[in-house]
């Protein structure tokens, strides 16, 4: 029959493919259905995915099935492009993906192809985008390679007075966990997650370079390690397993639970409160969350530039939102 016709109806023949007395038990079917995400290209957005909503419709007044819709939450990815068209045989622009493989490694491709553009636009294949890739992989090698021969899970020991360095290592770690966390669980913007990665990478390369001479900064470290390691899993697995068993860590990354942080170390203590003279933008000031007014005041009186629009004026109303922003209206 026209593949439209199957394909409007087939997923939930998936759920009971051996059946020989009706196209699916309806008990069967409900255990799945209905489906969390479908991630489909925007060709599907008419035709297959128009023509199964009817379907299910049909079968739910038939009573072959229990839900309205079979679909939750849609996503429809980009096109992968070169040279300005997408990929076709026919135009003899498409990229043999064993010879990049070959090349660069699968996880290398797959870390590309993820980063290269958020899921719902089209990316142009480039391949100093790959090499890019590449380089990240190899540095996260490098980052971790002095640390192989360690090959212990030791317990960490931070200290009962982190120092401030630690204390900033240690919030990038967990503010890291909690974007990627974010990108992954609600806004499907892988390209995001990986640069949020990427960012923590740089952060622990510097605090490397700056030293691991106690306990406690080589437990900020490997904090840091292992959780990137573990944030880049679902992009690099191969690449990410390998160094996390060299690092000696037990179990395997694929059966382990998503990393969670602790909210209280991710959460920023110093935040920025815009200064405004009469609603228009004057200055910023950086203070301890929490700051009063007073406190606010006082430093954006401080500030030249806030000064300059004040002087010879009267302030006949100030409106405070903490940890926002401050109005200063006036007059003269």
């Amino acid at each position: 029959m026209d593949t439209f016709f199957d394909s409007s109806w087939y997923f939930y023949r998936y759920t009971d493919p051996h059946n020989d007395r009706v196209p699916f038990d309806p008990e069967v079917a409900a255990r799945w259905f209905p489906i969390d995400q479908y991630i489909g290209g925007i060709t599907h957005a008419i035709l297959h995915l128009i023509y199964c909503r009817f379907f299910t419709k049909v079968m739910r007044d038939l009573g072959m099935v229990s839900v309205d819709e079979p679909v939750l939450r849609l996503l429809n990815q980009g096109m992968v492009l070169k040279d300005g068209s997408a990929m076709s045989k026919s135009r003899g622009n498409v990229v043999e993906p064993d010879a990049m493989v070959a090349r660069y490694g699968a996880d290398t491709c797959r870390l590309f192809s993820l980063f290269a553009a958020p899921p719902e636009r089209d990316m142009d294949w480039n391949e100093q985008g790959v090499e890019g890739c590449h380089r990240f992989l190899e540095r996260v090698w490098r980052l971790a390679a002095p640390h192989f021969s360690e090959r212990t899970a030791a317990v960490e020991d931070f200290g009962s007075a982190p120092s401030e360095r630690e204390t900033a290592m240690r919030r990038k770690t967990h503010r890291t966990i909690l974007r990627v966390t974010e990108d992954l669980e609600r806004r499907l913007h892988f390209n995001t997650a990986i640069a949020a990665i990427m960012e923590l990478v740089n952060e622990m390369s510097a605090f490397q370079l700056a030293g691991l001479q106690t306990a406690a900064t080589r437990a900020c470290f490997r904090e840091g390690l292992t959780s990137a390691l573990r944030l880049l899993n679902p992009f690099a697995p191969h690449f990410a397993e390998e160094v996390w068993e060299r690092l000696g860590m037990t179990g395997r990354l694929a059966t382990m639970a998503w990393p969670g942080a602790d909210l209280a170390l991710a959460e920023e203590p110093r935040v920025e409160v815009v200064v405004q003279i009469n609603g228009r933008l004057r200055g910023k000031v950086s203070v301890e969350k929490g700051a009063s007014e007073e406190e606010v005041t006082a430093l954006a009186h401080s500030d030249p530039r806030v000064e300059a629009h004040l002087q010879g004026k009267a302030v006949v109303k100030s409106v405070f939102v903490p940890d926002r922003l401050l109005n200063l209206v006036v007059r003269g």
